[in-house]
Parts: structure tokens; C-alpha cells; sequence
């Protein structure tokens, strides 16, 4: 079984849904029993909190099913148990890189599954959750297909 975190921020809009959208898309191509799929955050500030009302929207708009989240900090240890790490944007890797120290080759830049260098939108800023389900979908999208 494949082990794999998307990891933001917080842990309350884009990595949630990156990791409700994967386990979508893994369960319409019947392989759950392929991936553990789980998110989390690079900082505390939001440990504990539920998904972020509006990506909640999004998601239930989208037809996305979710269920009971509680934000959380990666650890050493959590990291260490992965067999990939996706993080949403630049500053991730910066705040994760404090966290893990090597990143052992299995930390990934999620656009990077879409075929873009840049940063998932953080709607946390620009108010798009839109937007940043597109991108999620993109990049979400292009690694299952990669993992295939």
C-alpha cells in the first residue's frame, strides 16, 4: 500500500482537499486498497480545526464526499511512515524542511503532477476556492495517473 500526505499550511483548505479529491479519484478508479491517503500541516496555528467552511463548500458543490477532519502538524515520525509527501507551495518545503531535515526523495510539488512550477492558489489569500479545486484536481489527477 502506497502511503501518500499533501501537506499545507494549515491543514484546513488546500491539503484537505487535495486528500479528498485523491481519495475520490481512487475510489471512482477502484483502488482503494492501493493508497492510504491522509493531509496535514507544516505549522500549528490551526491544530485541530475542521476543513475551512468554504473548501467545505467546494467540495460538497463539487460532489467531493469528506468526512471528519481535525487539523494537525506533521511530525518526524509521520513523515518518516510516508512514501510520498506533496506540499501546495514553496514555503511548505521551507517550513517542512525545518520539520524533517532530508526529504529523502519523496517530497513533490503538487503542480508539478500537472505539468506546472508553481504554487497551488491559497484561497486562505485570494478568496478562490475555485480556483484552488482546479488546481488540486490538476495535480491530483496527473499523480494517480503517474502512480498507475
Amino acid at each position: 500500500m502506497k502511503k501518500i500526505m499533501f501537506l499545507c499550511h494549515g491543514n484546513i483548505c488546500r491539503s484537505p482537499m487535495a486528500e479528498y479529491v485523491m481519495k475520490d479519484l481512487v475510489s471512482k478508479a477502484g483502488l482503494e486498497d492501493e493508497f492510504e491517503i491522509t493531509s496535514g500541516a507544516v505549522s500549528d496555528e490551526e491544530w485541530f480545526n475542521p476543513i475551512y467552511p468554504p473548501a467545505q463548500r467546494k467540495l460538497r458543490e463539487k460532489g467531493v464526499p469528506f468526512g471528519h477532519h481535525s487539523a494537525h502538524k506533521i511530525s518526524r515520525e509521520e513523515f518518516d511512515l510516508q512514501d510520498l509527501v506533496i506540499v501546495m507551495d514553496r514555503s511548505n518545503l521551507r517550513w517542512l524542511s525545518r520539520i524533517v531535515g532530508d526529504f529523502q526523495g519523496k517530497v513533490h510539488m503538487m503542480m508539478e503532477y500537472a505539468g506546472e512550477s508553481r504554487d497551488v492558489a491559497d484561497p486562505w489569500y485570494t478568496g478562490d476556492f475555485e480556483k484552488t479545486y482546479q488546481d488540486v484536481l490538476a495535480g491530483c489527477t496527473g499523480l494517480l495517473n503517474e502512480l498507475r
